[in-house]
């Protein structure tokens, strides 16, 4: 079978669910993006999920950037 995605082989076939589950997709400033929980008001971005090249050169989006939860679209609460 092959797979055609821009999604990495880590989140398609998770080898460690616990950290896997703590991902969650949101938007933020319209842009998709794979974020992580770091503490209770910020989360960390993991990964863009975007096709336009200009996301990629913001640094507020970059991975391992901290986003304030209160600025995020679609953050669902734990």
């Amino acid at each position: 079978m092959i797979l055609y995605t821009m999604m990495p082989q880590e989140l398609i076939f998770p080898n460690d669910t616990e950290a896997f589950s703590r991902q969650q997709t949101v938007t933020y400033q319209g842009v998709s993006m794979i974020v992580e929980q770091s503490d209770a008001q910020n989360v960390q971005v993991i990964r863009i999920l975007s096709s336009d090249p200009q996301h990629y050169l913001d640094e507020r989006l970059c991975p391992g950037a901290k986003i304030s939860c209160a600025s995020i679209e679609g953050l669902s609460s734990n």
